[in-house]
């Protein structure tokens, strides 16, 4: 018999509210499998079980619980199955999280399909919804269509469910046959997003990581020429929804680079560096109602142009609708940021421990360079590096700036 506990869902995180479910005692549980719903001051997140084994002892619902609190136990099961690290003894904004993948995760049995949608370039989003309520909102028969939500950037909590459930049907709220679903707490009305909150974790986490996190800082400009070439001719052939942003060539190149300088992707814990034997790259998510998260993009260096944009696009919708998975908040393995979109031509990061890294990119811009002893115009970018002193030092940290700039210069290698 092992124990499932409330996992630290990033260094900011100190306490979690667990407002679902998705089994009951003694049903059986695989690792990977999402079990629960955890809301904290980054949203509703879908926790998933390390472990395999019959699942019992379930702890009461809509309690604020401290990171590694029991929260059931697992019968069959003597160890963790690809469990997350331990939670970091130095906390850290919500810029990036930590270690190995785990294994597939299977959905929610009681989630009902996502409502279709498209964002700007036409392309199929998911409805912003938090899993908690999209479950809910499916037990009792009300369409999550139309509903005003409360959350982050818009979404629809469980709070705005019961809120539905109170005022007189309209046609947002379409009564359907009740599909078979587990026993559900009724949860208690709660308020939506708070960014105040957030902000006020992000600032004390910030705090300690540059008080007990001896940074050192790099630069570097590249030249992007090369990239928007190929970036150009790429898209050119391709229907909108197929199209390639800048931004997933930065984040390919570096987790090519990383491939390379290994001694970047990792953590520090315990006064001891451990490398990670995978390379996650967590994207920094700026939320439209205030804050930051970072959730990972695991295999990042394996994955095509393509799929990793499929992937980036994903992550950003379900970071902004309250749709994250543990294993995405507390597996990073470095911390990418480019603030390109927001006008900023570089940008400093700070570490997000127990990760010993932070690249930042920001836009491209068109400047004088000089090309085989002429000078001439040359879109380029700046790097950035933010890193430990303690894993590493400029000699290495230098390696990686030079290893992104070589895998921008030959775009169609990655």
């Amino acid at each position: 018999m092992a124990d499932f506990t409330m996992p630290a869902l990033g260094a900011d995180m100190e306490t979690g509210k667990l407002v679902q479910w998705h089994v009951k005692p003694g049903d059986t549980v695989h690792a990977g499998d999402v079990v629960a719903v955890v809301e904290t001051h980054k949203g509703a997140i879908d926790v998933e079980c390390f472990l395999d084994g019959v699942i019992d002892n379930l702890a009461p619902l809509d309690t604020d619980l401290p990171v590694g609190t029991v929260l059931a136990t697992v019968r069959g099961s003597a160890a963790p199955a690809s469990a997350p690290p331990a939670p970091a003894s130095v906390p850290s904004s919500a810029s990036s999280p930590m270690p190995p993948a785990a294994a597939p995760m299977a959905a929610p049995a009681a989630s009902p399909p996502p409502v279709a949608a498209t964002d700007a370039t036409g392309a199929r989003v998911r409805a912003k919804v938090s899993p908690a309520a999209r479950s809910r909102a499916a037990a009792l028969g009300v369409s999550v269509d139309g509903l005003s939500g409360s959350g982050v950037d818009g979404a629809v909590t469980l709070a705005d469910v019961a809120r539905a459930m109170s005022t007189p049907p309209t046609t947002s709220i379409v009564p359907t046959a009740p599909a078979p679903v587990a026993p559900l707490a009724s949860p208690k009305p709660r308020v939506g997003f708070d960014p105040a909150q957030m902000r006020q974790a992000i600032a004390a986490a910030m705090g300690r990581s540059k008080r007990e996190i001896p940074h050192y800082y790099l630069g570097s400009t590249i030249d992007f020429g090369a990239a928007q070439t190929w970036l150009d001719a790429w898209n050119r052939q391709r229907e909108p929804v197929d199209r390639l942003l800048p931004a997933v060539l930065l984040l390919k190149a570096t987790a090519r680079a990383l491939e390379e300088v290994p001694q970047l992707s990792g953590f520090y814990e315990n006064g001891v560096y451990r490398p990670s034997p995978a390379i996650h790259v967590g994207w920094a998510v700026a939320l439209r109602g205030g804050g930051l998260v970072a959730p990972a993009i695991h295999d990042a260096n394996h994955k095509t142009l393509p799929a990793l944009m499929a992937a980036l696009r994903d992550l950003v919708q379900r970071a902004r609708a309250g749709g994250l998975r543990s294993s995405e908040l507390t597996d990073p393995t470095i911390t990418v940021t480019s603030l390109g979109d927001r006008g900023a031509e570089s940008v400093l990061g700070v570490i997000y421990p127990p990760q010993v890294a932070i690249v930042g990119f920001g836009r491209v811009v068109q400047r004088p360079w000089v090309v085989d002893g002429q000078i001439v115009p040359r879109p380029l970018v700046s790097v950035t590096l933010a890193a430990d002193h303690r894993a590493s030092d400029g000699h290495v940290g230098g390696q990686l700036l030079a290893a992104i700039d070589t895998a921008l210069q030959h775009p169609d290698r990655l």
